[in-house]
């Protein structure tokens, strides 16, 4: 199966006035990533944080895509971890790999990737 979360944090500011979608630097000094580096995003391996708006607070989201999913499990009870104050909770992935968890997460979607198979 294909599992697609959003996982999120709070955001990492050093001025706490900011809103959704607000950049953190000049938009003459924030270049965009085919300008700065000469290739796109996508042909980098990062972790890319979004800013959205949560209970009219910026928190900062990434889109997570898993292949090869067993399980996922979602716990009845928080983890003690768990933020309350930011969406999500954690999650429970299963792999032929092992155990992932996840927190502060939500699904998106989990589909199977071959649903004709046995």
């Amino acid at each position: 199966m294909l599992a697609h979360l959003y996982q999120y944090q709070h955001e990492q500011v050093q001025d706490g006035n900011r809103t959704a979608g607000e950049s953190q630097t000049e938009d003459s000094v924030n270049k965009d990533a085919e300008e700065y580096f000469g290739k796109s995003m996508s042909d980098f391996d990062v972790e890319t944080w979004e800013t959205v708006e949560h209970e009219g607070d910026p928190i900062q989201r990434r889109s997570i895509t898993i292949n090869a999913v067993a399980a996922v499990s979602v716990p009845e009870e928080p983890a003690d971890d768990d933020d309350p104050d930011l969406p999500g909770q954690t999650l429970q992935i299963r792999t032929s790999g092992g155990e992932t968890f996840i927190s502060q997460a939500e699904i998106v979607e989990v589909q199977d990737a071959n649903p004709d198979e046995t």
